[in-house]
């Protein structure tokens, strides 16, 4: 059976120290994952530019910028890039409170999917918090439209994600995704899965000042007639994995986790940014919750069923 969220809060069990390259500026980055108080949430800590540092907290409030990436600011010229990969890692593995200290302004991209950060989390290991774990529980449907794209967030009793895409090449076509989120399912359906590009688009990519870090080892590279990366896909559908992925971290922005499902259809980052805000701005379609502990849970039930047994003999 398929691990589901635990009830009580979690952070890393130690630090994480992981070095790797911006996707988009080439620069070589250094981060550092470390515990963090229980209600504190995920938090990145950026330099200022001025020997100083910000503090930003994963919040849709300061989403910046979504092409092609999922950028958070201050307001004040401070920014962190591709957030995305990093924050599915640690909403996928129920991760509640982390610090993020970085030394650029990019997470560094590692081999292109949340892979790399889970195996370091995996190594050091998760502990849990003595605080129970809230949830935005979703009360009715919120949809948003954006062109041919369409996101939509509706109660559920967990999360699921059920995510489709269409690209005008035989090469992705029509692919879709319906998957409940869960660590393992994470670990194993999604957190491998691969940002990809257009081979076309590379030069338009480059003189933008974007994707100057790409690569074969972090990318998955389309030409006109074929995938270009010697190795393959590591998913026949690969590319919309890739896509569930980004909207398990986009999501996360939302400050706590989701208990609801989300569904989209040719979306990507700008429309998974659009639905979290919607739902954010209208409060009668959502509530927080707190998660009952386990142990009174199984109480509970063991009092029922005592109950029932004793109802059952009296009434035999």
């Amino acid at each position: 059976m398929k691990r589901s969220f635990g009830d009580r809060q979690t952070t890393l069990a130690s630090e994480i120290a992981l070095d790797g390259t911006g996707v988009h500026t080439g620069a070589p980055v250094s981060i550092l994952l470390s515990p963090a108080d229980p209600d504190t949430g995920i938090c990145f800590v950026v330099p200022d530019g001025a020997d100083g540092e910000v503090e930003l907290p994963a919040s849709c409030q300061a989403i910046s910028n979504v092409t092609l990436c999922t950028v958070l600011s201050d307001g004040n010229g401070t920014s962190v890039a591709t957030v995305e990969h990093l924050l599915a890692a640690v909403r996928g593995l129920g991760i509640d409170n982390i610090r993020i200290e970085i030394d650029s302004g990019e997470v560094p991209i590692m081999d292109g999917s949340s892979k790399p950060f889970v195996d370091a989390i995996d190594e050091i290991g998760i502990r849990e918090q003595d605080a129970p774990r809230r949830f935005i529980k979703i009360l009715k449907p919120i949809r948003v439209e954006d062109g041919q794209a369409w996101g939509e967030l509706t109660p559920h009793d967990g999360f699921l994600v059920d995510v489709g895409i269409e690209f005008d090449t035989p090469l992705i076509g029509k692919q879709r995704i319906r998957l409940e989120i869960t660590p393992d399912t994470f670990r194993d359906e999604l957190s491998r899965a691969r940002t990809f590009g257009f081979m076309k688009d590379v030069e338009s990519l480059w003189a933008a000042g974007l994707a100057l870090g790409a690569a074969l080892e972090n990318t998955v590279a389309i030409g006109d007639d074929r995938v270009i990366n010697p190795e393959g896909l590591r998913f026949a559908d690969e590319f919309v994995r890739h896509k569930a992925l980004d909207a398990v971290g986009d999501l996360a922005l939302a400050g706590i986790p989701i208990m609801g499902a989300y569904r989209s259809q040719r979306g990507g980052h700008r429309l998974n940014s659009l639905v979290v805000k919607a739902l954010l701005a209208d409060e009668s379609a959502w509530t927080v919750v707190e998660a009952p502990r386990r142990r009174e849970v199984l109480h509970a039930e063991a009092g029922f069923g005592a109950v029932a047994a004793n109802y059952a003999a009296d009434h035999s």
